[in-house]
């Protein structure tokens, strides 16, 4: 791994979300020197630890100089962080909460959205720690604004990924395993009219509890609503803003008055209703009850004749195409779907997956497949438990095969574009670190020679930072 890799793989393990964890960020807590100073941006030892922690816990093995590779990506980053300040880039609340959301919620999908165990865990409530997520979070958004305002004006030819591609020699080319493109239609199981009315009924029956049996409205979540991470504390869903949740909740939620109760209402999780306990501007604290109307074999066996026919009707009969496919009945929600139904590997970013990536009934699914072909319907489950299904479509398969130009022009292009940012942004900090206060524990100048270009003797004082 080429020192450029290792600061590209640093940097995307200091953005994610697991280096913002209360976890990795124990020894805070035990080691507060200041490591590293760039303008007003301070560097703790405890920052390196735990990246490092990270790093081992993501790679096993690490290079014996980490902490230095380390503490150089981080004054990379606090260098682009202090010239964001210094050019007074602007980013919106709404950005940051966002963000936050994200981060809390993926969190919380790895926990089963169970909130008990989430809080046992970090000993934290959940809004204890969206407020710890708050300054880390605006920083990396700051990083990555600047970073981005640096190289967008970046591009590379074809003539420069040709030459990219020749300097490597030959027995160092990567050697590629047998990989496929897949495109997806993901279909739910509609809820028949029967469980719906049925649903309905319930919830009614449930709202009469609260309003005309005077039971209290929390213990009557806990016990009936299917919301299982907002049950557990009541049906409380704690302080949100605008954006949080579904179009069909928040025009209710947000024409309620404080302990006001909403009547019943239709989401796609199923059928609410929703009391507003507080509200600070644009920030809302709302509880409600869901019931969400059962799916019944008949649903299921009626989502699998759909796609059959949607099947049909693009190989057979030819009268619409996989993408319009995609448009008239695939989940919008599903990550493919602006994208004409083509998957994305989570892993790298493309569409490539090498057959070790795929889900093992996937697998076998496509095995079977010649390019074009598109499977019968696939039974999945969601992470909440909900069953949907999915039609496969085979795009290409390659067989293992050193790199070319000719069968792997996109991924070459990628490396040699990456290569050529990575050095003009080096360029870049070696420029901006001539005018910019830094200041570096001696005990790692001494221990880390790949710095030097850091230590700066004549600057004796911190640059002008706005406010």
């Amino acid at each position: 791994m080429t020192m450029t890799t290792l600061n590209t793989f640093l940097i995307t393990c200091c953005l994610s979300v697991l280096c913002l964890l209360p976890g990795y960020g124990q020894e805070r807590r035990l080691i507060d020197e200041v490591t590293g100073t760039v303008g007003a941006e301070i560097i703790l030892r405890s920052d390196i630890e735990s990246q490092l922690a990270y790093m081992q816990a993501q790679r096993g093995s690490i290079p014996p100089n980490a902490r230095c590779l380390i503490l150089d990506n981080l004054l990379g980053q606090n260098l682009l962080l202090h010239q964001a300040r210094i050019d007074s880039i602007v980013i919106s609340d709404d950005e940051v909460e966002a963000q936050i959301s994200a981060r809390v919620d993926r969190i919380l999908a790895l926990m089963n959205n169970d909130y008990q165990q989430f809080e046992d865990y970090y000993g934290k409530t959940v809004s204890e720690i969206r407020g710890e997520f708050r300054e880390p979070i605006q920083n990396q958004i700051l990083i990555e604004r600047m970073q981005n305002q640096v190289l967008s004006a970046i591009t590379i030819t074809p003539e420069e990924v040709r030459t990219f591609f020749n300097r490597v020699p030959k027995d160092s080319l990567p050697y590629f395993n047998s990989e496929v493109e897949l495109a997806e239609i993901v279909y739910y199981p509609k809820v028949n009219e029967t469980q719906k009315q049925q649903a309905y009924v319930q919830l009614s029956q449930i709202r009469k509890m609260i309003t005309e049996d005077q039971r209290d409205f929390a213990e009557v979540a806990s016990e009936y609503s299917d919301d299982l991470g907002s049950a557990r504390l009541g049906g409380d869903l704690g302080w949100q803003k605008r954006g949080t949740f579904v179009p069909e909740f928040e025009s209710v939620a947000y024409n309620l008055e404080p302990g006001e109760m909403s009547d019943i209402f239709e989401s796609p999780f199923g059928y609410h209703f929703v009391q507003l306990l507080e509200r600070r501007g644009n920030l809302l604290h709302t509880r409600h009850i869901l019931i969400a109307p059962k799916i019944e074999q008949a649903d299921l066996d009626l989502a699998v004749h759909v796609l059959d026919s949607v099947r049909m009707a693009i190989t057979r009969d030819s009268t619409m195409t996989f993408e319009e496919a995609v448009k008239n009945f695939g989940d919008e929600n599903s990550t493919s779907y602006n994208n004409g139904g083509r998957m994305l590997n989570p892993k790298s970013g493309n569409t490539f997956f090498e057959i070790g990536d795929l889900d093992h009934r996937l697998f076998f699914v496509i095995d079977t497949l010649q390019e074009n072909q598109i499977s019968s319907p696939i039974a999945y489950q969601d992470p909440t438990g909900k069953v949907y299904y999915q039609l496969v479509k085979l795009l290409s398969r390659s067989r293992p095969h050193k790199a070319s130009l000719k069968t792997d022009y996109s991924r070459i292009r990628e490396a040699a574009l990456a290569e050529k940012k990575n050095e003009y942004l080096d360029e870049w900090i070696q420029d901006h670190i001539a005018n910019t206060y830094i200041e570096i524990d001696p005990s790692f100048q001494k221990t880390c020679p790949n710095i030097d270009r850091w230590i700066q003797p004549n600057i004796d004082a911190p640059s002008t930072i706005k406010p």
